[in-house]
């Protein structure tokens, strides 16, 4: 077989594409899976995992010289010595916003799958349902019942932890035991049960981290260092699932320091026939041929290498025809809700650290609940002791001072939203045609923000918070907002949106690009709403979904 010819390439090794080239190789196929980044090896390449904090070199912080190459990062709360290797070079990689947009990035194997933070919901019917129920954009070509059996599938294998309810809103999966709540949210789960009248719940959060081994990984050791990399591959990682899986089955190749310059086309067959690389070590352009291409380079690189290619035959890029590409941007808006103290609990205490919390599953615009908006939020939060330095003045000292360090602060409990953010066409990426990356290539320009639905459910998020805090007895309670710009919920969506009809979207229901039908678009691109849970379960049951679809297809000859 020539070398650089293979059944299917797969463009991305994060959540989406290690999805991808698994299913693919367990089928049968030859795969090339291409990342932009180098490599980054399980257990391995975790190189601060078994660090103590005081053995960081500036004990967590980053320096001066970080803070001034990595602006985007130091925006949020990812600025952290352990895992400033994981995010991209801004400096090489730079992009432009005519609106302000906070791109977390991350280019080495497996993506942010290292890093993401696992929380892991299906969609409801009724997310499916919500554009055309509400007259909002187009609606799903999809609906639940056609994701269910992928999510069972997915869960499976993943291994997600999490407790079984009963919500028409948050459908139960195939879960590993729960991880438990500590005393204080126990007791605010009942509170709250009682004062909503059941309308509304506390739960212990759905997390792809493991309660109990599967093959190959061993179970959570709940020391809350995830995003450094697992040695036990007590989460749900590339490089600690799809990879091993895929690697298994001798049908994968992997090509690191590859960035897709643009998928190749061919107007006669109106099919791809591969991709052409640029190698980011020798600068050096290469072209890879396959009968399909699965593109999972996260939601705005897959629009950007779309944009980049077939521009002779379209434009806009491969993929364009609707004028709905680059279009159609969401995220989750957070950082915003309220904490406060608890009292009564002064004798007990945590064990471990569990890389988990609390959920608090959306409650409005459900049933006879309406708001003067569409859609709704839920809340991730939790409870724990205050460190000892909470409770100290600063001028203390003497023995009372060394008394107080051997002690626990008061309970504290608290919460942020999540926040849908409404598909708007008019929220895009574009193509800068004047400021290019390291490589000489047009980077991308950001114009995307909240609207008026987004900023009357903020009020909502932060006030409910509130009230759920005053109503169960907490004390000293504080609300804050710290604003959101699109991107900084680490959940952006959209750009080519799955659809029924060709004139108003980019995908169909299979996930394939209308104008191309051996291209499918599975990572976040390609939705078309963003409910608000985490998305990231969704993309790994509409990847393995398209995989199975794609390779039918492949065997009768129809692509």
């Amino acid at each position: 077989m020539d070398t650089n010819t293979y059944d299917a390439i797969v463009v991305g090794s994060g959540i989406s594409g290690g999805w991808a080239a698994k299913e693919l190789c367990e089928k049968g196929l030859k795969v090339l899976m291409l990342e932009r980044g180098g490599p980054y090896d399980h257990i391995k390449d975790y190189k601060t995992a078994h660090k103590k904090p005081w053995e960081m070199e500036h004990r967590g912080r980053t320096t001066q010289e970080q803070k001034r190459n990595y602006p985007v990062i130091h925006r949020g709360w990812a600025a952290s010595e352990a895992v400033m290797d994981g995010w991209a070079n801004e400096q090489d990689c730079p992009y432009t916003e005519t609106k302000p947009f906070t791109w977390w990035r991350s280019y080495r194997m497996g993506g942010r799958s290292i890093l993401w933070g696992r929380q892991s919901y299906r969609w409801s019917q009724m997310d499916f349902e919500a554009n055309e129920k509400d007259n909002v954009a187009i609606p799903w070509p999809i609906g639940y019942d056609d994701l269910a059996p992928w999510y069972d599938h997915v869960e499976k294998f993943a291994g997600i932890s999490g407790s079984i309810e009963g919500l028409a809103q948050l459908p139960d999966g195939q879960f590993l035991p729960p991880m438990e709540l500590n005393c204080v949210e126990k007791d605010m789960a009942q509170r709250i049960k009682k004062e909503y009248q059941e309308k509304r719940h506390l739960i212990i959060g759905r997390v792809a981290n493991l309660t109990a081994a599967i093959p190959g990984r061993t179970k959570c050791q709940f020391r809350n260092r995830c995003w450094e990399g697992c040695p036990f591959g007590g989460y749900f990682s590339t490089q600690s699932s799809t990879l091993p899986a895929a690697m298994k089955t001798g049908n994968l190749t992997v090509r690191p320091y590859s960035l897709v310059k643009e998928v190749l086309y061919d107007k006669d067959s109106k099919k791809a026939t591969g991709v052409e690389v640029l190698d980011t070590e020798t600068n050096q352009t290469q072209e890879f041929k396959s009968k399909i291409v699965f593109l999972c380079a996260s939601t705005l690189n897959t629009a950007w290498i779309l944009m980049n290619s077939a521009t002779d035959v379209w434009p806009d890029g491969l993929g364009s025809s609707s004028g709905e590409l680059g279009h159609n941007i969401m995220d989750h808006h957070y950082n915003i809700g309220a904490s406060g103290t608890v009292e009564g609990f002064e004798d007990k205490y945590v064990y471990g650290r569990r890389a988990n919390g609390f959920y608090i599953p959306r409650f409005v615009n459900l049933g006879g609940d309406k708001r003067d908006y569409l859609r709704g939020f839920g809340y991730q939060g939790g409870a724990s002791r205050q460190g000892w330095s909470g409770d100290v003045a600063e001028l203390n000292i003497g023995g009372e001072f060394k008394d107080k360090m051997t002690e626990p602060g008061k309970w504290t409990i608290g919460a942020t939203g999540f926040g849908e953010i409404l598909p708007y066409h008019e929220n895009k990426v574009t193509l800068d045609k004047v400021v290019k990356d390291k490589w000489g290539l047009p980077v991308l320009n950001m114009d995307a923000e909240m609207k008026e639905n987004e900023l009357k459910m903020r009020k909502d998020m932060k006030e409910e918070m509130r009230a759920m805090l005053e109503a169960t007895g907490v004390k000293n309670i504080s609300t804050y907002d710290g604003g959101h710009a699109l991107g900084h919920g680490i959940h952006e969506m959209g750009t080519a949106r799955m659809g029924k009809d060709p004139k108003t979207s980019v995908l169909n229901k299979w996930n394939q690009v209308w104008d191309c039908m051996n291209v499918f678009v599975t990572d976040g691109a390609c939705m078309t709403s963003s409910a608000c849970q985490n998305p990231s379960l969704t993309y790994m049951a509409l990847t393995a979904r398209a995989v199975d679809y794609a390779v039918n297809e492949l065997k009768k000859n129809n692509i």
